[in-house]
């Protein structure tokens, strides 16, 4: 296998387990992926065990849940085995996750400048004049104009084009080796939407890192990633190039193609999934 084609990520048999009154239910069951420095998208409907399947990477779930798997492996560690403190220095350094919407995921009473800076004070133990320097050059990065001033407003003040393009100067300050992103773009128009992934795709290319992309979009995983992973009910049911992601053979991918609709080929009706459940059990 070429290096660029060597696992950050591995994964074999996780599954992540809730406790309920009615028995222990199994939200993600037996999954099994790599990932490589590509971009992975994750597809599927809400429910399907996409956003659990990236928090039980980061070991982000709740205390009553149980996380079990063959192996899980990020480079040289165990993610298994490490305890909460070798996750906390990997959370934010290694591993990094840019969630949905920055509204509730930045600091509501800190600077957003502050925000970013604390990143690198924490896990690199810099000061807070090079903390400080280190996040105007990001916030340039990331192509937002007037860093000086961006650095001293809250989140409240800032758009949402721009909240997000904050998000990734914090989850790419401290130079990840693989970065998780949760439906970042959803909350977004679809002009700041393709600023938002243009940034994001040139500082993966450039920085030669890993991204698992999770959407419930198939045509802009299609254009924005290498490969695709389709779950329903807790399972993958199948895995495919992004480019080929058309040519799809499982019924529940093809099912979720049909319903899309499309200016090429217009339809008056578009289809309706049809379950089965023989693909939740797989």
């Amino acid at each position: 296998m070429p290096e660029q084609s060597k696992p950050i990520l591995s994964v074999k048999n996780m599954s992540v387990q809730f406790p309920t009154l009615s028995g222990v239910v199994n939200a993600v069951k037996n999954v099994r992926f790599d990932v490589g420095r590509e971009k992975v998208g994750i597809i599927g409907e809400s429910g399907s065990g996409k956003s659990t399947t990236g928090r039980a990477i980061m070991r982000l779930q709740p205390d009553t849940a149980r996380v079990v798997a063959d192996e899980m492996r990020f480079e040289d560690v165990d993610l298994l085995a490490a305890s909460e403190a070798d996750m906390r220095a990997i959370r934010g350094s290694r591993i990094s996750m840019i969630l949905q919407d920055p509204k509730y995921s930045l600091n509501p009473v800190m600077t957003v400048g502050e925000q970013i800076a604390e990143t690198v004070i924490l896990h690199e133990r810099l000061g807070k004049k090079a903390a400080r320097e280190r996040t105007l050059a990001m916030l340039e990065r990331v192509n937002i104009r007037d860093p000086q001033r961006v650095f001293n407003l809250y989140p409240h003040e800032v758009s949402g084009g721009m909240g997000q393009r904050i998000m990734i100067s914090m989850m790419l300050i401290s130079s990840p080796s693989l970065i998780i992103a949760d439906e970042p773009t959803s909350a977004l128009d679809v002009t700041v939407r393709q600023q938002v992934l243009s940034i994001l795709d040139d500082l993966i290319t450039e920085r030669n890192i890993g991204l698992i992309f999770i959407s419930h979009d198939l045509n802009l995983v299609k254009s924005f990633c290498d490969r695709v992973i389709i779950m329903y009910a807790g399972r993958i049911v199948e895995t495919i190039d992004a480019a080929r992601l058309d040519e799809a053979t499982h019924p529940y991918t093809r099912g979720l193609l049909e319903a899309l609709p499309s200016l090429d080929h217009p339809r008056d009706r578009l289809e309706v999934l049809k379950r089965q459940a023989s693909w939740a059990e797989a």
